[in-house]
């Protein structure tokens, strides 16, 4: 056929006649079925067949003319030639010979799948330089389409997308000439994603572009929804170097709210079928598809990205009738990929914070100020000011003429795949989607910070906050023989974190995943059934999507640590075991009928003493269950363990004999165990304490309060700190019982990233690691490499 090619015919070296899109659905329909890619069969219209059509109804030199004179920054004319354009195409002729090959086709496509198969319509943009740049989203795609006079209407609809007011901006913006862009038809099977789910993967992290990971966004029912940002979707991240290795790696679950899905509607012969409908608040608090297909989509996303040799943005769907997981399109992304590798970090950073006016998931890891404007609906566009800040409630592609003069953007409803972010990262503005009541919040006129600079969380502030913008160089900085660590709390940092140049992470803090993923009592868990209704009411909140409270408590652990293991793997990562004094304890949600009232709660029951006891046994227990899940399941080896707060040699045995109880014994499958060296007596008795253990972690905060006698959390007793004495001849004394012992001895307190004085004492101790906070790293390796050349090691 001259116009008309099957999928089974096309190449991914066909972008010119059929466009990236339908040239990639052919390659993986052709090349990678037989590695399990399963693609829904189809066909695609020539690019030769959309000239034809334009010359046949002569509206090739007409759409020149009306564009040549159009200036697209005044948006009014814009929407105006687009809109005669559009009316043009859709009132000229299909030619007869491409009526006639469409036809064959879909009777094709009849013959294997039953009379009148409702297909999917979609658009696939062709231009001799097209991989370097999308076309994403800017045409249109219809869904659920059946009957061949219908399909003929949907063919001629994505035509006059081509023509759309945000299609037209784009290619001026990229300096595509239209003429020169053609458009292909892509005409594919339905998958039954109406009664089943579908959404979008990416094969790295679109915030940071960490290329290790796999992230999969979910939803119930056909997938425009997510692609728009009509829904907050389900996500999940899949490490794929243990994914490889046939481990079960999901390092991140998180419940979208999915209110709403996109079925058939129903009347399926009109070329407009498909409807939202309300998804039922049992199904919303379940996640849209089970860890076995996360697993299997990221298997194929890994396939996908091998063949092409590049990062991809992957569309797929479950049938809901067979189960079964298809691929609807796959294109390189093109917005992390595309950055440059380099030495050089950008780094934002708010130097005060203010009164909360809304959060939700942070696209860009920059921070504005501007004046808040709302603005409802995309007719009231012209409202924003170059350099506002966009507040709505959700954009699509015909925002895009006007978003490129945002300051920042602010949405309701959306996940991290949806259009408003996508834009987001292609302009290099922070975005907040997904926030639920933004445009309730933040009122029109008022000057606010947008911070997408404090982890996958995003805030929105009041008023005009003080903010720092550093570019970092790291190309001119040596590699000290100190080993330099990290010290890190929130997971949601690891993957941005991870590019820094360190040998891994010195103390992985287990308090924060706990008190901002968990948020619950592990007690409260543990003894669900027993605790008033109006707690389990709570508490079931906090667990949704999860089989059972305890099991919550495994899996949100695990996935917390995972995410800091698996940013660093293969580099080591010392996590050490929870450190919530009681009274921190308390404050988790059911926490108080389980904790003790104690007068000093820094130097009461916490640490090693904890694990162990009858109170806290079964707590512990959830927690080593975590960590084996971490190590075994999910085959991250490079995690460690610390053992904090350990008064006698006594206890330290029991601890590691309740660790073993629970799977994880030191030196099995190289499962090392360090004790945090931080009071007293564990320098003064080192020699013992570093008998059943690998090293010692000295943690300078508590050593520098328990030496001195002063609580490091009164401002009456200020002006102490690790550079006293008495503090650096204890750590003097570990530093050397290490050393005799051929042990490993590193420092994770503050210190170190507080004082170069510190960094230069420890240098000349011979200490083997120091972790330092994020922010600190570059300074305090100059500081390291300076102290090093002073004191040269024998």
């Amino acid at each position: 056929m001259q116009y008309i090619r099957s999928f089974s015919e096309i190449r991914n070296t066909d972008i010119s006649s059929v466009g990236g899109k339908n040239a990639s659905l052919g390659e993986m329909f052709s090349q990678l079925s037989a590695a399990g890619v399963r693609v829904p069969d189809g066909f695609a219209t020539t690019a030769e067949g959309f000239r034809y059509f334009l010359e046949h109804n002569q509206l090739d030199q007409r759409i020149e003319a009306e564009l040549a004179q159009l200036n697209t920054a005044d948006v009014t004319a814009l929407a105006a030639s687009g809109k005669k354009i559009r009316n043009w195409v859709m009132h000229a002729m299909l030619p007869s010979e491409l009526v006639a090959e469409i036809e064959r086709a879909y009777q094709l496509m009849a013959t294997e799948y039953g009379d009148n198969p409702a297909v999917a319509v979609r658009s696939s943009a062709t231009a001799e330089d097209l991989p370097n740049a999308s076309f994403a989203g800017q045409q249109e795609t219809y869904l659920n389409i059946s009957e061949l006079e219908n399909v003929l209407i949907a063919c001629k609809r994505v035509f006059a997308s081509l023509y759309t007011d945000r299609a037209i901006s784009y290619r001026v913006d990229r300096g595509f000439s239209h003429s020169h862009v053609a458009l292909s038809v892509g005409v594919q099977k339905m998958v039954r994603a109406d009664l089943g789910a579908s959404g979008v993967i990416f094969t790295l992290d679109t915030e940071t572009g960490f290329r290790d990971v796999v992230l999969i966004t979910s939803s119930y029912g056909l997938g425009e929804n997510i692609v728009q940002g009509a829904v907050n979707p389900d996500e999940f991240y899949v490490y794929k170097n243990t994914l490889r290795d046939d481990f079960r790696p999901i390092i991140r679950r998180q419940l979208g709210e999915k209110a709403i899905k996109m079925i058939y509607g129903k009347d399926s012969s009109t070329g407009f079928s498909t409807r939202n409908v309300d998804v039922s608040r049992a199904e919303r608090s379940q996640f849209s598809i089970s860890d076995d297909e996360v697993l299997a989509l990221a298997r194929t996303a890994v396939i996908i990205e091998q063949h092409y040799q590049k990062p991809m943005d992957i569309e797929w769907a479950r049938d809901g009738v067979t189960g079964e997981l298809f691929i609807l399109q796959a294109r390189p992304e093109t917005v992390q990929s595309m950055q440059t590798d380099g030495a050089c970090a950008e780094v934002f950073r708010l130097n005060q914070r203010g009164p909360v006016l809304c959060v939700g998931k942070s696209v860009g890891k920059r921070i504005a100020v501007g004046t808040a404007r709302i603005v409802h609906e995309a007719a009231a566009m012209h409202e924003l000011q170059a350099g506002e800040i966009l507040v709505t409630d959700i954009t699509d592609p015909d925002w895009e003429p006007v978003m490129k003069i945002a300051g920042a953007i602010v949405t309701n409803r959306g996940g991290r795949t949806c259009h408003a972010a996508i834009v987001a990262r292609e302009l290099g503005i922070p975005a907040i989607v997904g926030c639920g009541d933004a445009t309730q919040k933040i009122s029109s006129g008022n000057r606010v910070t947008v911070s997408c600079a404090e982890g996958d969380t995003g805030y929105v502030y009041r008023g005009e906050l003080e903010y720092a913008r550093d570019v970092i160089d790291y190309s001119a900085l040596a590699t000290p023989s100190t080993r330099i660590m990290l010290n890190l709390a929130n997971p949601e940092q690891a993957f941005e974190k991870a590019a820094l140049p360190v040998a891994g992470v010195g103390l992985a803090r287990l308090e924060f995943i706990i008190n901002s993923s968990i948020r619950v009592h592990p007690r409260a868990l543990l003894e669900f059934e027993t605790l008033d209704k109006n707690l389990q009411r709570n508490i079931r909140r906090e667990i949704a999507g999860y089989p059972d409270p305890a099991s919550f408590y495994v899996k949100k652990l695990a996935e917390g640590i995972g995410m800091i293991a698996a940013a660093f793997y293969p580099r080591q990562v010392i996590v050490r075991l929870s450190d919530f004094k009681s009274n921190e304890y308390a404050s988790l949600i059911g926490g108080e009928q389980f904790e003790p009232d104690e007068e000093n709660p820094m130097l009461g029951f916490r640490g090693a003493s904890r694990y162990p006891s009858a109170e806290f046994r079964q707590s512990f227990a959830l927690e080593c269950e975590a960590l084996v899940r971490v190590r075994e399941r999910m085959g991250l080896d490079n995690v460690d363990i610390m053992v904090p707060f350990v008064r006698t040699v006594e206890e330290s045995q029991r601890v590691l004999e309740q660790m073993e109880q629970n799977g994880l014994r030191r030196g099995d499958k190289g499962l090392k165990v360090f004790l945090m060296c931080e009071i007293p007596a564990n320098a003064l008795l080192a020699d013992a304490f570093l008998e059943t253990v690998d090293g010692f972690s000295i943690g300078s905060n508590d050593l520098t309060q328990l030496t001195l006698g002063v609580d490091r959390d009164s401002g009456a007793v200020a002006g102490f700190d690790e550079r006293n004495e008495a503090v650096k001849k204890l750590m003097q004394m570990a530093i050397a019982a290490c050393h005799r012992d051929n042990k490993y001895v590193g420092i994770c307190g503050q210190a170190p990233s507080d004082y170069p004085e510190i960094i230069r004492w420890l240098v000349a101790q011979k200490i083997s690691s120091i972790s330092l906070n994020p922010d600190s790293v570059y300074a305090m390796i100059s500081e390291v490499l300076r102290a090093e050349k002073a004191n040269p090691s024998e």
